[in-house]
């Protein structure tokens, strides 16, 4: 009966790394907090501080109305705080589902520091597209989607293709792989976006352009992180 035990062992049903695991309690231990133990008031309150606020980089939307942008680190931390605020449970549920489908490929190649830092570099290039597409909006911002987005990006370009094994390389971006997957999630996003989902005057969902930016720096940045990891082995096609 040797031969049932050795391929229980050889493939376990399921394989996280702890830091996405970690990563998507403390985006639950957030939700609980602010949606627990703070007033409506507070959480409205949480959500402008933290949450991503275009406008409090425009200086024509301060200067109309007065507004306090507070410190450069006030203006600066947001581009990362947004992250970890969710409007529902739903939306933190449906963000923890696509990182356990997409964080474990990333996090496996690249290790629990750099994944860490390549997670939080998606979410702020996200936040820095928003910014851009919706200059002087008054509507915060929140979720980790943005920040997914750079992870389904990243994963996207590490998985193998039939034949592969072993030391497997980055597929390029132009290879037809990932032109046909970047195509249909640009599409997907952009018919959200054009038929409103997560936008408004509301706390909502984040934004579709957000999506777009975290996957685009995804991407794009894979390779250099790639040639950075623990344990890189190249030749990969970098960009």
């Amino acid at each position: 009966m040797a031969f049932l035990h050795d391929g229980a062992a050889r493939q376990p049903f399921l394989r996280v790394p702890p830091v996405v695991i970690w990563l998507i309690l403390v985006l639950a231990a957030a939700y609980v907090y602010t949606h627990e133990f703070l007033t409506e008031k507070q959480w409205v309150q949480v959500s402008f501080s933290y949450g991503f606020v275009p406008a409090r980089y425009s200086a024509g939307f301060i200067a109309a109305t007065g507004l306090n942008p507070g410190s450069w680190f006030d203006r600066a931390l947001p581009f990362v705080s947004y992250i970890f605020l969710h409007a529902n449970i739903t939306h933190l549920l449906i963000n923890s589902i696509w990182f356990l489908a997409f964080g474990p490929v990333v996090a496996r190649r690249f290790g629990t520091l750099l994944f860490i830092v390549f997670f939080l570099v998606c979410g702020v290039a996200g936040a820095a597209t928003h910014l851009v597409c919706n200059w002087g909006s008054a509507s915060p911002v929140i979720g980790a989607s943005g920040a997914i987005s750079g992870l389904m990006a990243a994963s996207f370009r590490m998985l193998p293709v039939s034949g592969e094994s072993g030391a497997i390389p980055l597929a390029p971006i132009l290879s037809p792989r990932i032109l046909v997957w970047s195509s249909l999630y640009i599409a997907v996003n952009v018919v959200t976006g054009l038929t409103g989902y997560g936008s408004g005057a509301e706390i909502g969902l984040v934004a579709w352009q957000a999506h777009l930016g975290g996957f685009a720096a995804g991407l794009l940045l894979a390779g250099l992180f790639d040639t950075i990891a623990p344990g890189h082995v190249l030749s990969r096609h970098a960009a």
